[in-house]
């Protein structure tokens, strides 16, 4: 099974991958963790979509805070990497909706995950601080950086996921923020690409 070519994934990586995208198609069923639509596809348009951000982060980082978690995508997915690729890091996954942060709990404590959900508006959340921020199909970028702001530490690095609209993101974004910026193409879609910001700073 294909995950990523620039990744070195263990087989009982992928045993616990499949083993997460499992409980997704199970909880889905109740709370609607996934687009049903989406759900024959949940290697590629999920997990691999969601997978394909680690190599981005900075090596042996230690704090990973992923904000508005969902189903887990990215957050789980990338806790489920670092579990043999950097057993030592640290996750936080924020998600406010408390059926989906009882799903984070519950995925975490079944595959030993060093995770803490907060089941808390983002904007309530004590600041993190944390060396990566992740957001995957939350909100506009202009928005988003307000919350990767307040839980990023100064010299942490973002990762943000977005679709076809990234390009006229970025320049809104540019109106209210200074910013690094490297833009990385999408495995999972030719439209969409992966923004690596660092040296974040409000305008």
């Amino acid at each position: 099974m294909l995950l990523l070519p620039n990744l070195d994934v263990s087989r009982e990586t992928i045993t616990d991958l499949e083993a997460f995208a499992e409980l997704v198609k199970k909880w889905t069923v109740s709370i609607n963790l996934i687009a049903p639509s989406s759900i024959q596809e949940i290697w590629t348009r999920h997990i691999v979509d969601s997978a394909q951000i680690y190599p981005h982060a900075t090596p042996n980082f230690k704090k990973w805070v992923d904000i508005g978690s969902g189903g887990g995508f990215p957050g789980i997915v990338v806790a489920i990497l670092a579990k043999h690729l950097n057993p030592s890091a640290a996750f936080v996954l924020i998600e406010s909706d408390q059926r989906k942060a009882a799903f984070l709990r519950t995925a975490a404590r079944t595959l030993e995950l060093n995770v803490k959900v907060i089941a808390e508006r983002i904007e309530n959340t004590t600041s993190q601080a944390a060396d990566i921020v992740s957001a995957r199909a939350l909100s506009p970028l202009p928005d988003l950086l307000a919350f990767v702001d307040q839980h990023l530490a100064a010299a942490g690095t973002a990762i943000i996921p977005k679709g076809r609209k990234f390009a006229q993101e970025i320049q809104q974004a540019e109106l209210n923020w200074s910013f690094e910026l490297d833009v990385a193409p999408s495995n999972t879609d030719t439209e969409a690409r992966i923004l690596i910001i660092r040296s974040l700073n409000r305008e």
